[in-house]
């Protein structure tokens, strides 16, 4: 399966927990498909805050939600996901339904500029805390380019083994599909499992 079926499947496991008025975070923003698809899901009354760490995806990301008419849910923040927890308000702990993230580079950007493992890591155990009873992390990682595939694995190993108690892993995609195939990892917050 292609980045276009495993982004589409990372948006229906996203929408699956969210409802207008919900709160989520795009951790990732890039340039702004997946804020704007938050967006759409909880609507005007809802709340998404997006984060990167590079100011020319979050310029891209403003242009296209402003096109779409979708800018009055979101809050764009400018660093790393690993900040998560200090970039989000004190409120959004325990409030969060849907985290996404799409590892690796912006799309038209400088491929050196990449997530990284230590980071990611730090940012999945971030966004733990800020998961809603119920709420989801999603993930879609890429092994295929340089960096991508170690940080696939250590992702997908947390996932599997090392995860903050209370996460339910949902799906988990193998990885015998392919070295440069893009992998799926859904979790849901279950406190008291």
């Amino acid at each position: 399966m292609g980045a276009r079926g495993t982004v589409g499947r990372a948006h229906r496991a996203a929408a699956a927990c969210l409802y207008p008025g919900a709160w989520a975070v795009d951790a990732t923003v890039g340039n702004g498909h997946d804020t704007l698809f938050l967006a759409r899901e909880v609507g005007p009354l809802g709340r998404v805050d997006g984060v990167d760490s590079q100011a020319a995806a979050l310029s891209a990301a403003r242009r296209r939600l402003e096109a779409a008419g979708a800018l009055d849910p979101v809050r764009l923040h400018h660093g790393g996901h690993e900040h998560l927890l200090g970039l989000l308000p004190e409120g959004a702990r325990g409030r969060v339904r849907a985290i996404l993230f799409n590892l690796g580079f912006l799309p038209g950007g400088d491929k050196a500029v990449i997530t990284r493992t230590g980071t990611t890591l730090a940012a999945l155990e971030a966004g733990a805390a800020l998961l809603a009873p119920g709420g989801r992390i999603v993930l879609v990682a890429y092994p295929g380019h340089p960096g991508g595939a170690e940080e696939c694995e250590a992702v997908m190993h947390w996932a599997g083994s090392r995860r903050p108690e209370g996460m339910a892993l949902l799906e988990l995609d193998p990885p015998d599909q392919g070295k440069a195939a893009p992998r799926l990892l859904v979790l849901e917050s279950r406190p008291g499992t």
